[in-house]
């Protein structure tokens, strides 16, 4: 893998003839912008309860901001990489650094989270959960392989998202959403299979996973298009990851590490004085800022909201040039797959920060009782839609009662599967029309087939 074939403007699924005045990457940010995929994000909970009386973040809104940051980041990265002498002895390699490599970041980002079920890490955690609990059930855990049931016992957003992009569900073009490989691989930040993870004891790109095993075909095509490379992991699929992912995952990790303080001030969960102490200690690490004129804009400012929306953006801003930096002077080893880490805590002043900022954010704002209340209830929701879900899908047709029958009458067409498939393709689908829901969705569902609330004609 080097810097000039990491890359590539096909797109997955399709020859593209076309000649447009957007190139095949800006192409890319208009699929998935105008898809219902993305437009559901809008009712998936990004950390806290989506409450009536003050606007916080939702999947949506922080998929749109992270492809801001990540084309801003794309952006310096690509000039950095551009000056590179393999990459200048290429012309299409120098116009892509310069002018595309910040579409492929802001596209990437944008779908990022379009795998994740309702109820954010909740939803994850209830998929994979229903099947842990189904481990003793022998003629259960007998109708899937080894390498299925390490799918189905540890569900994966990131995995999800690959096959939602790339899947052609029933009465839908082949190729999903025919995005460049480019796009598709700066989304795969755990280039491995299920059986391959180490958690968190292992290196960062096999902590979780990136593929299902009905989407291996495709992951091995994605990798070979962008010259991955492959790890030497015995009987398992296991690659390096492509550089770019470090990009979108930075853009990432800078906006939910600064949205979520933002969004708990908002809420009162921070006072102002606390959330102005954190990000200051952010903006001070940029050497073009100055404490001086930073404090005599905030005196100006009386609202508070105002102030900490002046501090957010700085802040944001300096990370974003931190990671750029940290990118830079680590070039030889993202490019050979040899990089542990991250990029935001690749400085050591940065990273003893974001420790503070991240202990605050666990003890305050992901132990809040509306936070924990609502993953708590989401886990509920999402487990009994699976139980009924995937009762009726695996009974045979035969045998189906008459509530069976009526469960999978309600199933979209798009994730319809056929009887013929097997267990693992026909809970798959299941899997596919569960993890689409948005968290509304599910929870009208749920109170309807539990009887709860009567559906509304």
């Amino acid at each position: 893998m080097t810097w000039t074939n990491c890359y590539s403007g096909e797109r997955f699924g399709q020859v593209s003839t076309e000649h447009t005045i957007r190139t095949e990457f800006e192409r890319d940010w208009d699929r998935i912008i105008f898809s219902s995929a993305f437009r559901r994000l809008q009712n998936k909970t990004q950390v806290f309860p989506l409450p009536e009386e003050v606007f916080v973040h939702n999947r949506l809104t922080h998929s749109l901001e992270v492809a801001s940051v990540g084309r801003s980041l794309g952006e310096l990265i690509g000039r950095i990489i551009a000056k590179q002498s393999e990459v200048i002895q290429d012309s299409n390699a120098t116009e892509f650094y310069n002018y595309h490599l910040k579409h492929v970041v802001a596209s990437a980002c944008l779908a990022h989270d379009l795998g994740n079920p309702a109820f954010g890490h909740s939803g994850e955690e209830a998929i994979s959960q229903y099947f842990k609990d189904k481990e003793t059930d022998a003629p259960f855990r007998d109708l899937f392989s080894e390498k299925e049931w390490s799918d189905l016992i540890a569900f994966e957003g990131n995995a999800n998202a690959l096959r939602l992009l790339t899947r052609q569900f029933n009465g839908r073009p082949s190729g999903g959403f025919r995005l460049t490989y480019s796009t598709l691989g700066a989304i795969l930040k755990y280039p491995c299979e299920s059986a391959a993870s180490l958690g968190k004891k292992g290196p960062k790109h096999r902590s979780k996973y990136g593929f299902f095993q009905e989407d291996k075909s495709v992951f091995l095509e994605v990798a070979s298009k962008l010259n991955m490379v492959r790890e030497a992991v015995e009987g398992q699929i296991v690659y390096k990851r492509n550089p770019f992912v470090y990009i979108v995952e930075a853009a990432d990790d800078i906006c939910y590490s600064i949205i979520d303080v933002e969004d708990a001030h908002r809420l009162g969960i921070f006072s102002t004085e606390k959330v102005v102490r954190l990000l200051k200690k952010i903006i001070l690490l940029n050497p073009r800022e100055q404490e001086e004129r930073v404090n005599t804009l905030l005196e100006r400012v009386l609202d508070d909201n105002e102030k900490i929306a002046y501090l957010r953006a700085k802040s944001i801003n300096a990370l974003t040039l931190s990671c750029a930096a940290v990118f830079e002077n680590n070039l030889e080893s993202i490019i050979s797959g040899t990089f542990e880490g991250d990029l935001i805590n690749g400085d050591p002043l940065v990273k003893q920060v974001m420790k503070e900022i991240g202990t605050e954010s666990v003890k305050h704002i992901y132990n809040y009782p509306s936070v924990i209340k609502i993953e708590l209830s989401g886990f509920r929701i999402m487990a009994g839609l699976l139980e009924d879900f995937v009762e009726a899908a695996l009974t045979e047709a035969k045998s189906r009662s008459g509530r069976h029958k009526n469960l999978l009458s309600i199933i979209p067409l798009q994730y319809h599967f056929k009887e013929d498939e097997s267990p693992y393709q026909k809970v798959m689908s299941i899997i596919d029309f569960a993890s689409g829901m948005t968290d509304l969705y599910a929870l009208q569902l749920y109170r309807n087939l539990r009887g709860i609330e009567m559906p509304r004609i």
